[in-house]
């Protein structure tokens, strides 16, 4: 029988949101605590939170900040709460989701059970065949830019559990430790890193944007993920009209469309004329324009060109720039082996995504994989270290006769002792 407290939260909530938090792994937070740390005195740590949060006297510490790169050379602010405030926002989010699942639109698809940036993409790939025109969004800041009383209105209009609207409250307005230390008071957002931060995400703009849409533009299908979305017009002058009407919608909801990242585009493809600024869009990672494709019927092979998604530029400068920084090539005390232990995960990470459209656009950025391997091997072994044909040749022989040890080899060669590079 848990103690009789102000809110009634089961102890059990607070251990199943542990092992969530365990699960994700996760940097430290303002106290430098990892994850194995609080976990080496776990019953007493979960014990004080579980208190705290039940009596009301749980206060949120300051967010970590910190910069991400980008591909295309900016950073993303993110926020890291600390391990324990992890677990205490993963409660609420245990107790809001079941409510707000069912009230979310169909195509809404970030963070959410059952539904994926795949489906996302698929979705907008079989809309772009019926649908000429993209209005491409992006909204300025998002994040940061949440209204605070607008996103607890949304709250409240769902729950009225006490302990909930406290603690979201006091999440939304926690402070922020910047990298040099300083702490910096908030006046509207949510940090992005947060546990709870996607799902107050969606729902602000499950009122903003996809039930005004449904209000308003019925006839207008979109894919949203988080932030992110994309609306499939009729033709060029609806996509404008629906900018501009976004746009007001947008503001009086306290956000602001980017107004260069914003763009209508047209889905063009070869049996199409004309001539237009815009022919392709990013989403979700994967850049959306006409490409060449081959379809099977029978025994025939049909070339053709369709409006296709496939890894984007920007993804590929990405893993390029991870791929450079494993420095593999000086990595002369490893096997082989070995190294494919440390990052097959992550390249069957990769090919898992990106392979559900168009993978053969990988190939080129993870065969750099190979050319690693090949420098790698000419530290590694002294006759190699002055025959650079010597080094290939054996790079051939040992791909071919262990197809499988790196996970990009089937992709990038095919399986195995008869086939070449491609």
């Amino acid at each position: 029988m848990d103690e009789a407290k102000p809110f009634k939260i089961p102890k059990r909530e607070v251990w199943e949101a542990f092992k969530r938090v365990k699960a994700n792994q996760g940097a430290a937070g303002v106290d430098g605590q990892s994850s194995a740390e609080f976990e080496a005195d776990l019953r007493n740590n979960l014990y004080k939170l579980w208190n705290r949060l039940s009596s009301g006297s749980y206060f949120p510490p300051p967010v970590l900040r910190v910069e991400i790169p980008k591909a295309d050379g900016g950073v993303r602010p993110l926020g890291i709460p600390t391990v324990a405030d992890r677990i205490a926002q993963e409660v609420a989010r245990r107790y809001l989701e079941p409510i707000l699942e069912p009230v979310f639109h169909t195509d809404s698809y970030g963070y959410r059970p059952g539904k994926s940036a795949v489906d996302a993409v698929g979705k907008a790939r079989e809309r772009c065949w019926r649908y000429d025109w993209v209005l491409d969004l992006d909204i300025k800041g998002f994040f940061d830019s949440i209204d605070w009383e607008l996103m607890l209105k949304a709250v409240r209009h769902h729950t009225d559990c006490p302990w909930v609207l406290l603690y979201v409250e006091r999440w939304l307005k926690a402070s922020v430790q910047m990298e040099d230390g300083c702490i910096v008071t908030r006046t509207a957002g949510t940090p992005q890193g947060g546990v709870i931060s996607p799902l107050l995400a969606n729902l602000f703009l499950h009122y903003a944007f996809d039930m005004w849409m449904v209000r308003e533009f019925r006839h207008i299908p979109f894919e949203r993920y988080a932030d992110d979305a994309i609306c499939h017009c009729r033709s060029a002058e609806e996509a404008r009209a629906l900018w501009s009407a976004l746009g007001d919608r947008l503001a009086a909801c306290k956000l602001v469309l980017h107004p260069v990242k914003t763009k209508v585009v047209y889905c063009k493809d070869v049996n199409r004329r004309g001539n237009f600024p815009v022919i392709s869009f990013d989403f979700l990672g994967f850049q959306f324009r006409a490409r060449k494709t081959m379809w099977r019927k029978g025994e025939m092979r049909i070339f053709t060109h369709s409006f296709q998604p496939a890894a984007s530029p920007k993804a590929l400068t990405r893993i390029s720039r991870e791929i450079r920084g494993w420095a593999l090539h000086k990595r002369s005390d490893k096997s082989l082996t070995e190294l494919a232990k440390m990052y097959n995960s992550c390249i069957r990470g990769w090919i898992t995504y990106y392979s559900h459209f168009y993978k053969t656009q990988l190939r080129p950025t993870l065969q750099r994989i190979d050319a690693y391997v090949i420098r790698w091997a000419r530290r590694k072994f002294k006759w190699m270290r002055h025959q650079t044909k010597g080094a290939r040749d054996w790079f051939d022989r040992f791909r071919r006769a262990n197809p499988k040890l790196l996970a990009h080899w089937s992709l990038c060669h095919g399986n195995g002792r008869t086939m070449g590079a491609v």
